[in-house]
């Protein structure tokens, strides 16, 4: 009951419509990149061309997803959301016209690559809109911390239901036809996000009085730190990916793959919400040590994963740690940050793990092709280990005052 209250408290800052719409606007990022290889594989007819739309698509969001958040925190979500969801809702049309045109390999990856830049950051744009109406509200720093929890379990189940959409419209239909629900959804519901009126909780940092901070911020080294946790987990979720794929593909099971995945995200959804239930002595720095921790011990069996069976249990167990991860960076550099760019660190984040991912994915899967699914999977133990190491050098921030408001706690977040 405790961490029903909780989410109530949440869902109460911003009414019941805001979750819907994010949630509905963020799942085209999951669906495009699934989509797009499909599409590329299925039109061209060659699979270097469907790994090069990929490798653009992600290339893409990793480059533009900082840029969005900084003009975010600049000018406001309102008109940067408008303007990159309708962008993108066009770019992902285009993919797909040229597509089933049989269009060259170069306009498909330009396309590719303008679809991935123009991705309107909803997941970031929303977590950060929810921490500033609970900053408005003078929450306390576990609502915060709840806040977080919800938007990664939004996250989480966007990545297990956006594929889920792709693999259905490619059996049934084609993936055109997801990607065709992908660009509706980008103009639809990115518009009702834009649009929602708590989008004037995130006071733009253009419109506010010059007397206060500098304008450009220096941001604290362990911001740095986090960025790179981040970008290793988006490593691991590459090696990961190719393992389990290799190893489906050798036990004459392909189709599973997607559902193992799956299963891993649904696992990590779960342990999400359950960090509501976390008592309040227990700080982020000593949570995110305690999840890097567990990502090794629970990604260590993978090397020894030899059927289908035991690939399910040891990656639905090791998903339990990935929430937990994730949530803590993300309520870590909330902290950390000042709030004029607190929208630019959370797209970092996001793009950190988007590019680590789409590099790992490369490199694992060549090693898988080499050593089998273990040399895949060695890649996301090594990951592991870094990401310990890096939290264990990091500095966490200092305790929070409890009912600390923005203006107050901009002096402590600005760092050296």
């Amino acid at each position: 009951m405790t961490a029903v209250t909780a989410y109530r408290r949440v869902i109460a800052l911003s009414g019941p419509l805001l979750p819907v719409v994010s949630f509905l606007g963020r799942l085209p990022t999951a669906m495009c990149q699934l989509g797009s290889l499909l599409l590329a594989a299925g039109t061209s007819g060659s699979l270097t061309t469907a790994g090069l739309v990929g490798g653009a698509l992600a290339a893409g969001q990793t480059v533009g997803g900082p840029l969005l958040g900084r003009l975010a925190d600049r000018y406001g979500q309102r008109p940067v959301v408008l303007a990159a969801c309708w962008c993108d809702a066009v770019a992902v049309a285009a993919l797909v016209a040229a597509a089933l045109a049989r269009a060259g390999t170069l306009p498909l990856v330009l396309l590719a690559l303008l679809a991935g830049a123009a991705v309107p950051q909803i997941g970031p744009l929303a977590r950060t809109r929810l921490v500033a109406l609970a900053r408005r509200a003078r929450a306390d720093d576990r609502t915060v911390a709840t806040a977080l929890s919800f938007e990664g379990t939004l996250d989480e189940v966007s990545f297990v239901l956006g594929p889920a959409l792709v693999g259905l419209s490619a059996t049934f239909a084609r993936p055109a036809v997801a990607l065709g629900l992908a660009a509706v959804l980008l103009a639809v519901c990115g518009s009702a996000f834009a649009l929602h009126p708590t989008a004037a909780a995130v006071r733009p940092a253009a419109r506010q009085p010059a007397a206060g901070a500098p304008a450009r911020v220096r941001m604290p080294r362990a911001v740095h730190g986090m960025r790179v946790s981040m970008a290793l987990q988006g490593v691991l979720f590459g090696a990961c990916q190719a393992g389990i794929t290799a190893l489906t593909a050798r036990l004459h099971q392909p189709g599973q793959a997607g559902l193992v995945y799956a299963a891993m995200g649904v696992m990590s959804a779960a342990a999400g919400l359950s960090l509501a239930l976390l008592p309040s002595r227990i700080g982020l720095p000593a949570r995110w040590r305690a999840a890097a921790a567990a990502l090794i011990v629970l990604s260590v069996p993978l090397l020894w994963v030899r059927t289908l069976g035991a690939l399910y249990l040891v990656v639905v167990v090791l998903g339990a740690a990935i929430a937990p991860h994730l949530i803590t960076v993300f309520g870590l550099t909330e902290r950390l940050v000042p709030a004029t760019r607190l929208a630019e660190s959370m797209a970092f984040l996001t793009s950190a793990v988007v590019g680590g991912q789409a590099l790992s994915l490369a490199a694992s899967g060549r090693l898988a092709e080499a050593y089998g699914p273990s040399g895949a999977f060695a890649v996301a133990v090594c990951a592991a280990v870094l990401i310990l190491g890096i939290a264990l050098a990091t500095r966490g921030p200092a305790p929070a005052p409890a009912a600390a408001t923005p203006a107050a706690a901009a002096p402590a977040c600005s760092g050296r």
